[in-house]
């Protein structure tokens, strides 16, 4: 059983600061320093990680990270809230960065914001890397340990050898070894749930201590304030229901929307996540 570990973007991106800044900005010179207080009292939500950088030609400036499990509407118009209010609390330029890490849709992501109210223009650019794009092999080669519980959901990294080598890395770190549940987390968006039970020889129980599993029915409770929580909830599972097994999982909203009752829906929500067929989620409905 594997022991609870702070998952945090910060300690992920802590393990090794140097490659991932400059992985982020393609900036090669680029030194990462100080980790900065990113809670800005304006707003209520903290961005995920801003660091201090400095390189020979760009100087001194500010590494904005916002990482989003995925991709939502409102991200434009955050960046470029955050991009300024780190530049007003630092006094430094700033470069943001988006890294969206489940493919949501087919829809383009924008890379920046832009308004114009009566002529004056407002414009906020900034970098999107969508992580179902980067080439699994990066985060062996560079390397980039912050990207190795993110294996199973990079451009060739479903394939259960690769996983099975970037699990052998992380328990062979101490200071990486408690990041297996993220990685067994996202392994079940690509191998069926016996094989990766198999794969970390641990109970699948231990999902629900991964961050981006509570991330998801945090997900599904914004929604329901948003817009009722019973349609809220419906919402989160017909996304997941998609994420995880395509258009077979679209299939079960009739069956899922006839249901009224608020706490079988957060339930079914939950089994969402950690199912590993179809036919189990039809058993619980």
């Amino acid at each position: 059983m594997t022991k609870p570990a702070d998952v945090s973007t910060k300690k992920l991106i802590s393990l090794a600061p140097n490659n991932w800044v400059r992985w982020v900005t393609q900036i090669p010179d680029i030194v990462a320093g100080e980790i900065l207080n990113s809670e800005f009292q304006w707003i209520s939500r903290e961005s995920d990680v801003l660091i201090r950088v400095s390189s020979p030609q760009h100087g001194e400036f500010l590494l904005l990270n916002e990482l989003q499990l995925r991709y939502q509407s409102q991200m434009p118009r955050r960046m470029r809230a955050y991009a300024a209010l780190a530049e007003e609390k630092y006094n430094l330029p700033t470069y943001p960065v988006l890294i969206n890490i489940l493919k949501s849709g087919n829809n383009e992501i924008p890379t920046s914001f832009a308004s114009n109210i009566a002529g004056l223009r407002a414009i906020q650019d900034y970098r999107v890397i969508n992580l179902w794009e980067i080439d699994v092999n990066i985060a062996f080669q560079q390397p980039l340990p912050s990207l190795l519980p993110f294996v199973p959901i990079l451009k060739g990294g479903e394939n259960e050898s690769i996983i099975r080598e970037a699990l052998q890395i992380l328990r062979a770190d101490e200071q990486l070894n408690q990041l297996e549940t993220v990685l067994a987390f996202f392994a079940t968006f690509v191998l069926e749930n016996t094989l990766v039970q198999e794969i970390m020889r641990w109970d699948m129980s231990v999902l629900r201590e991964s961050p981006w599993y509570q991330e998801i029915l945090r997900e599904g409770e914004a929604r329901g304030k948003a817009s009722g929580e019973l349609q809220g909830i419906l919402s989160a599972i017909e996304i997941n229901l998609e994420l995880k097994f395509s258009d077979r999982g679209l299939q079960l909203m009739p069956q899922i929307n006839q249901i009224q009752d608020l706490e079988r829906l957060k339930t079914i929500l939950r089994n969402v996540v950690t199912a590993n067929t179809i036919e189990e989620l039809q058993q619980i409905l």
